[in-house]
This record gives structure tokens, sequence and C-alpha cells, in this order.
């Protein structure tokens, strides 16, 4: 396998400061992992050889629904959601969402795309999560979330819910997270309506790219 002098390139020349003949290790977006050893190294580009023996980590089984982050966090969030392993998430409308958060250019599939497979490298994965994005909040809870959330538990995180999250859940799992301000109280009653149950982490309030990993964490 020949890599053009790109982004990877420079991180095996910088990072690992790899040679010819050191090992790294390597996969291949949709498919295995494997190793590679350095074959050649130079202004070109790299050549590796590679051998590919094992699939990606098992996915967590969840769908995340989450109400679209604001700009400055989403990359941190499509890079967390790949690291962990959830390999369906749904970005949502919501009452506290600004609309100009929709124009953002980091929702381009594109730029959606590039953060994912920084988040699979970071966690050694090559399977590529779907991410869809709902611009209306109303007709995405009553049409289409009881599909997505078929033979799940239905689990909806709210700052001020009594009920404290579950530890552990064993089972496949739809996780619903608002914006730092919380669903509205309409909004976690259209939930509520589909079986959702509201859960807390406690009396702290969290951004969102720390509530993830809290709640993920926390579940499984």
């Amino acid at each position: 396998m020949r890599l053009a002098d790109d982004r990877r390139v420079a991180h095996v020349r910088t990072v690992h400061r790899a040679a010819v003949g050191d090992a790294l290790r390597v996969g291949v977006l949709g498919g295995r992992l494997g190793t590679a050893v350095v074959a050649r190294l130079d202004d070109a580009g790299l050549e590796l050889d590679v051998t590919l023996e094992r699939d990606p980590p098992p996915a967590v089984p969840l769908v995340l629904v989450l109400a679209l982050p604001r700009p400055k966090a989403m990359r941190r969030v499509l890079q967390t959601v790949a690291t962990l392993g959830i390999k369906r998430l749904c970005l949502v409308a919501a009452w506290r969402v600004e609309k100009s958060y929709w124009e953002s250019p980091l929702l381009a599939p594109a730029r959606v795309a590039d953060e994912l497979v920084l988040g699979l490298e970071q966690g050694g994965d090559t399977a590529v999560p779907t991410v869809t994005l709902h611009r209306r909040f109303k007709p995405f809870v009553e049409d289409e979330l009881t599909a997505l959330a078929a033979a799940s538990r239905r689990l909806l995180a709210h700052p001020t819910a009594a009920r404290p999250c579950p530890r552990a859940v064993g089972t496949p799992v739809t996780l619903a997270i608002g914006p730092e301000g919380g669903f509205t109280t309409y909004e976690v009653g259209a939930l509520e309506a589909q079986d959702f149950e509201s859960v807390s982490l406690g009396p702290r309030v969290l951004r969102v790219e720390q509530a993830v990993p809290a709640l993920v964490g926390r579940i499984f």
C-alpha cells in the first residue's frame, strides 16, 4: 500500500518518527485492522506492507439522540462518538438550540466524515458511525424515533430528573441528551410519551462533550 504525502504520512513522520522496517498499527476504513511495516518513506510519500488480521472492536449498542451542540463543541462530540464506538448519532432540533447552529460548515458531510475518522483513529476502530440531521423535533420524535428505539431501553438524560441514571444496563439503549439548558417541558413530555425514562447524573450540569462519555461509561 502506498500513501501520498498527506496528514497520515506527516503523523508517521513527526509523531511515530518511523523508519523503514518499523511496524505500525493500521486499519482500512470500513474494513479490518492489522499491522503495517514501513517499506519506504521518502518525499513522495509512504509505502507499507500491510497485514489485516482482525476485526474492529465491537460497537456500543447505543442509538444516541443528541440536541445539536454549539459549533465549538461539534468537533469534539463527533470525535468522541466515534472513539467510544457509538455507531448511530441523530442530531436533532430543540427549543434551546440556536437556529444558526444548523448553518455551521461543520455539518457538511465531508467535515463530519473528517471528524469521525479522527475519532476512529483514536479508538482503533474502522467502522464509521452513521450521523443524521433532524431539523424538526416533533416529526422526528413522532414519526422516526419509535423505529430507531425498537427493542432498546429508552433513557432521557435530564438535569432535573429524580431517578439516577442506571449502571451497566446490559441491553441495547437509545439515549436522548438535550442542549446544555435541557429539553423543555414539552420536549420531555414528547419523549416520555415514547417510553423514555428521565434520568440524571446528579446535581452538576455538564457540557454535552462531558455528558456523552460520562453517560456511556455509566450505562455500559
